[in-house]
């Protein structure tokens, strides 16, 4: 059984449809997938209405936290996407992505690059704005080779040249409304130490303590060295172990599948949720 919990679709900063992710998901040989954009759930129902016969699809959404300065992504699965109190909070972060990405351009404008705002909500489309957009923006104009260049402090990397703050949720709040609205909270790419300064094990452990789930430790920005001292930490702290592709289409390189989760551990993870059921495929649209 082949279980993906970490995949992003153009309801935020993904290149597939939500359809064509749960097609290419399947074509994948998965068996398991997860939909989770950046503080939306716009596109559960598309994914529901493709789903192939085969694979389970879990709702989910990957939420923006920000703890003593340090910017960290909460996934949250199987929470009820109605419940009003997270609505309000992800709707909150959401709407504050747009100035956010607007004053990117700005700052990026003043450092010199011609990018215009057309251009990053052009990428950006319907989904929800992000810095991959902007970063988009940036490897079109030829500033940088890829995606993941653009996150540097040169550019937008926390604290970076072109880096501008938007509102993110304080993650111990994170876990109490998504523990509020029946869902179950994993700290997504925990030892990411490429993408800025990381958590400490301490507050980890103090996630815990209030109620986190679980870690992402398998994940292409963790090194083998890294993987095992996560792995070590969630056994000592009693949290659950995933592994996910954090898949983005084409604009980022990792592949759907390219790291999954135990089959023992999503059933942990169904068994705890209340807030909705994984969604069996029937065949699809």
């Amino acid at each position: 059984m082949r279980i993906d919990l970490h995949c992003h679709s153009t309801a935020s900063d993904g290149t597939d449809t939500p359809a064509e992710l749960v097609r290419n998901a399947s074509a994948a040989g998965l068996d398991v997938v997860a939909l989770t954009d950046h503080d939306t759930t716009r596109g559960y129902a598309e994914a529901v209405a493709a789903l192939p016969r085969g694979l389970t699809l879990v709702t989910g959404a990957e939420l923006s936290c920000r703890i003593d300065g340090i910017s960290m992504h909460m996934l949250a699965y199987l929470f009820d996407p109605e419940e009003p109190a997270l609505l309000a909070e992800r709707e909150l972060v959401r709407d504050d992505r747009v100035p956010r990405a607007r004053g990117m351009v700005a700052r990026l404008n003043e450092l010199g690059v011609p990018v215009t705002w057309e251009q990053v909500a052009r990428i950006a489309g319907e989904g929800s704005v992000g810095r991959p957009h902007v970063a988009t923006a940036l490897v079109e104009l030829g500033v940088v080779p890829t995606v993941s260049d653009a996150f540097t402090e040169d550019w937008l990397a926390d604290g970076g040249r072109a880096w501008v703050a938007k509102h993110e949720t304080d993650p111990f709040e994170a876990i109490r409304l998504v523990k509020g609205a029946g869902g179950v909270t994993v700290f997504a790419h925990p030892g990411a130490r490429k993408r800025g300064r990381t958590v400490p094990e301490s507050v980890i452990a103090e996630l815990a303590a209030a109620g986190l789930d679980g870690i992402e430790v398998d994940h292409m920005d963790h090194d083998a060295d890294t993987r095992a001292r996560l792995r070590a930490l969630a056994a000592e702290l009693g949290l659950l172990v995933t592994g996910s592709s954090d898949y983005h289409g084409s604009r980022k390189t990792c592949a759907l599948g390219e790291y999954t989760t135990d089959p023992e551990v999503y059933g942990e993870i169904t068994r705890r949720a209340t807030g909705a059921f994984p969604v069996p495929g029937t065949g699809g649209a």
